[in-house]
């Protein structure tokens, strides 16, 4: 090529070279490709980002939905999601493994018990724990691609949420007390207490119809031990004396006047020193986490004034024995001694509690021994045979009463609120005889009962003749009964009980009919069958006789500590269905 020629074609090179629209246009053409698909990911992603927060939201709603609805919590998360326009919602059940695709939303459902208790924050829900309180939901789904389905794989979206509700309620077991006897109840609360109390019945009467403030009692007692900046939980981690007690309560706004001066009457004249750990008289759950005079939102805390007092005597007695002699004022009766020990509840079980589902309390196992002499003596029935004296040796022991909280329930909003508790009243074993008083106060042991002297005889007019005996008596349920409580009964503090199956007849009369008898002559057990026969009847008239107020007299005792024979009172005084909020 000449000369010529070459600068020819280097000079279009350098004019292609200087054209820059030409330049341009070449690359435009050539990265176009990968502009667009770069430009349809991002669209397909900023989708999916958008579908994933959505879901995300779904399945939270579903979990907060299936949380208030938990014995249908499948029901509420399917309802939830496709009522939300969630597409194809199939519930994966344990044990199987479902492939989402497209159109098709995956999703499982597993109940199970949240413990805020738990430090480690990813192990606070324990899957299929009862009882339940709390769903943990997981979605899976194939997002909606527009346009880079071509080029990259569809992923899967995976979004969980767990969420909670925690209803609650108050109550409490063995708290009735029907009718007042003055004399008994001073003679207790001095026995228990060690104290020289003297109220009415006019007293007693304010104490039994006055409810408290629980946590204005709480704000009360934490002053009287100089507790300040903690919470309801760490003051009834403390002890207190029932002299404390008793001035707490007294302190509590709204209490009328003649129950505020009785307690301050018991306040001051209380000589017990001993501290009960207050744990065991009132249990606040999670409640118990608010600050002092802070109040939970919607749930009233109230105790029976009597209630709380007779139980915190209970407890500050310590399983000792207290020995005491009774003016009872029924006929023929000339003297009537008791001996009483009442052993302390079993441990996390108070008198009265605020909690969940599964929250249990119970009474205190109770020993009476009521030895009942009776009138009549040196009366002849013929034959030259003279009644010396005739005795009642009564003995009960009533094991403590439970009750269990098992459902709270609100199908159709607060107003609808159910709660129901399973409740066990105490097995109740009554024996009219002898027993060891050594380990009458010892709840560790069993009391073994043996014949007992009943009457004495006179033959001839020579006390020789002893009518000695025994007889058992004893009755229990075997599975709890089921008391249920609405709104109606929760404003009202309605009290409910729970009878024993079996207990058809009173127990005194019982053991009186059950009587066996035998007949020792100078402390020989001779053969002497015609002169039992001859002497029982008249003896067992006489027991017959006071039967009856004896009865009543028990149920007295029993019912001013907190136990009735064969029964177990119940009163729930406030509860809430609690919201259903998202935990992780």
């Amino acid at each position: 090529m000449s000369l010529r020629g070459r600068k020819r074609i280097g000079r279009l090179a350098r004019l292609m070279l200087d054209d820059r629209k030409a330049n341009f246009a070449v690359m435009t053409a050539l990265s176009a490709p990968v502009a667009l698909a770069l430009a349809a990911v991002a669209i397909d992603e900023a989708s999916i980002y958008g579908e994933r927060r959505e879901a995300q939201a779904m399945v939270d709603l579903a979990a907060i939905t299936a949380a208030s609805n938990i014995t249908k919590i499948q029901t509420a998360v399917v309802t939830t999601l496709t009522d939300n326009g969630m597409p194809g919602v199939v519930v994966q059940n344990s044990g199987q493994t479902i492939a989402p695709a497209v159109g098709k939303t995956v999703v499982s459902v597993t109940p199970g018990r949240y413990a805020t208790s738990t430090a480690n924050v990813s192990q606070r829900f324990q899957a299929g724990v009862t009882p339940y309180n709390a769903v943990h939901v997981t979605l899976k789904k194939i997002p909606a691609r527009y346009f880079a389905s071509s080029l990259i794989p569809s992923p899967i979206i995976g979004t969980e949420a767990t969420a909670s509700m925690t209803p609650e309620a108050t109550f409490s077991v063995g708290s009735r007390l029907a009718s007042v006897n003055g004399g008994i109840l001073n003679a207790l609360l001095n026995g228990l207490l060690g104290s020289n109390i003297s109220l009415s019945v006019m007293d007693y009467n304010s104490l039994i119809a006055a409810d408290v403030s629980v946590f204005s009692f709480v704000d009360a007692l934490a002053i009287q031990l100089s507790l300040t900046g903690v919470s309801y939980s760490d003051v009834l981690a403390s002890k207190a004396t029932v002299g404390q007690i008793a001035t707490a309560m007294a302190n509590v706004p709204g209490l009328g006047n003649t129950a505020k001066i009785a307690l301050q009457t018991i306040a001051t004249k209380s000589t017990s020193t001993v501290k009960i750990p207050l744990s065991h008289l009132i249990g606040l759950g999670s409640a118990g986490s608010l600050g002092l005079g802070q109040r939970p939102a919607g749930l009233g805390v109230d105790a029976s004034a009597m209630g709380m007092l007779m139980a915190a005597a209970g407890l500050a007695n310590g399983s000792k024995q207290i020995d005491l002699g009774l003016s009872t004022g029924i006929p023929g009766v000339l003297s009537t001694t008791l001996a009483i020990a009442v052993g302390e509840p079993p441990q996390s079980s108070p008198w009265l509690a605020v909690g969940e589902v599964g929250t249990i309390v119970r009474t205190a196992q109770t020993r009476i021994k009521l030895v009942v002499k009776i009138g009549g003596g040196n009366s002849s029935i013929g034959g030259g045979i003279t009644l010396v004296s005739v005795s009642l040796p009564l003995h009960v022991e009533v094991a403590y009463a439970e009750a269990k909280l098992t459902d709270i329930s609100c199908p159709t909003g607060p107003d609808s609120i159910k709660v129901s508790i399973a409740t066990r009243p105490g097995i109740v074993e009554g024996h009219l005889g002898d027993s060891s008083s050594a380990g009458f106060a010892d709840f560790t042991n069993k009391e073994t009962f043996s014949n007992t002297e009943i009457a004495g005889v006179k033959l001839l007019l020579i006390p020789l003749l002893s009518v000695v005996g025994s007889a058992a008596f004893d009755m229990a349920n075997n599975t709890p009964t089921t008391l249920t409580f609405n709104k109606a009964d929760i404003d009202a503090k309605t009290i409910r009980t729970a009878y024993t199956q079996n207990f058809t007849q009173s127990l005194t009369t019982s053991l009186v009919s059950d009587l066996s008898l035998t007949a020792n002559l100078l402390g020989l057990p001779l053969n002497l069958d015609s002169l039992l026969g001859f002497v029982k009847p008249p003896v067992v008239a006489l027991l017959n006789g006071v039967a009856a107020p004896v009865d009543a007299l028990l149920a007295d005792l029993l019912a001013t500590l907190g136990v009735r024979l064969g029964e177990a009172d119940v009163r729930v005084t406030g509860a809430i269905c609690g919201r259903s909020v998202l935990v992780q």
